[in-house]
């Protein structure tokens, strides 16, 4: 039994309790203003420098991976987006591979059906990872409002097409109305479960599901379901909250009066994984960039491709070794080229 995802619980229910408890004893400025210029640091500094390590890598070998037939004879036929040849078959590729998450489509899966071996389509996965991604971004988007005065018009209409119920009553004598109902919010929330119970119910991926698999799961599952807490339970003060937000990126940092502390909580789970995200495997979000399985074009037929490790070596042609062994070889019966 794989009981990873406990230890990776129990981690966050620890970081939980250090900020909630932290800011009840009066450690706010560290939470809300320490922490976080420190996550931001690690991150960019973290990030940059496994970039340039990767930017930095030598490619020994052409090896992208491919789903169809190379160019090659004119009367076959090549398959110009799954094995690109040219760079402009490579930037399609890489936009259907970043946007539609395009090989994870095809992704299939082995089980035993009836006594026999058969694929399976993984859909329900793609779908997941979908929704988790472009959910995921829409919520960043939208709390851009919290650090930008005034807010970008653009900023306003992602959180008008985000929020698809907002219910109001007016008449003369009062204004009755409920908090819109932002959709990115929730499909997080549940995107974020159906990835963790995937890996809990299936004994094929729980075997190798390490402790670190499951903690950007769990870290981001407290930043959705606190952030859902904050809009439509606890009702925070929004604008002491933006007032720290916009103190923390004009560099002026105070602690206004009235947070919640649940803010904080929220804010220390971005935090760590903000600072645990350029040591991790979510850092794929750059690499796919940078993998010569993704980005370079399949034409080994057309253009040879040469090993940057390579370097001058001594060698001994044919013509040195017959040379040099040439009556051996004629007294052995083997051919020669000169007498």
């Amino acid at each position: 039994m794989n009981v990873n995802y406990m230890y990776s619980l129990l981690a966050v229910v620890v970081l939980f309790l250090l900020s909630y408890l932290g800011v009840k004893v009066g450690l706010a400025p560290l939470f809300g203003i320490v922490i976080p210029y420190l996550a931001v640091a690690v991150f960019l500094v973290g990030v940059v420098r496994r970039v340039m390590g990767w930017a930095k890598s030598a490619v020994p070998f052409r090896i992208p991976t491919t789903c169809g037939q190379q160019k090659s004879l004119p009367w076959i036929r090549h398959n110009k987006i799954d094995n690109p040849f040219t760079p402009g078959g490579v930037v399609i590729r890489m936009i259907l591979e970043i946007v539609c998450f395009r090989s994870l489509f095809r992704n299939t899966r082995n089980a035993i059906r009836e006594g026999k071996l058969v694929h399976e389509w993984e859909t329900w996965l793609w779908a997941a990872a979908l929704a988790f991604h472009y959910s995921f971004l829409v919520v960043v988007f939208r709390h851009l409002r919290l650090f930008t005065d005034p807010v970008p018009v653009w900023v306003q209409m992602v959180e008008h097409i985000d929020s698809f119920f907002r219910f109001e009553i007016l008449t003369d004598s009062f204004h009755f109305g409920l908090p819109a109902v932002f959709l990115s919010g929730f499909v997080l929330l549940a995107a974020v479960t159906f990835l963790f119970l995937r890996r809990v119910l299936s004994p094929a991926v729980r075997y190798i599901s390490l402790a670190a698999d499951y903690f950007p799961l769990f870290l981001i599952f407290g930043i959705a379901f606190s952030g859902i807490l904050m809009r439509y339970f606890s009702k925070v003060n929004i604008r002491n909250i933006k007032e720290l937000t916009m103190g923390l990126v004009t560099f002026h940092p105070h602690i206004p009066d009235g947070v919640d502390p649940v803010f904080y909580v929220h804010l220390f789970f971005v935090s760590i994984l903000l600072a645990y995200f350029p040591f991790s495997k979510l850092m794929h979000m750059a690499g796919v960039f940078l993998s010569p399985t993704r980005n370079l074009p399949g034409n080994t037929r057309a253009v040879r491709h040469v090993n940057p490790w390579n370097y001058p070596v001594p060698v001994h042609t044919y013509e040195e070794y017959e040379e040099e062994f040439r009556e051996k070889m004629i007294e052995a019966g083997l051919p020669v080229e000169k007498e």
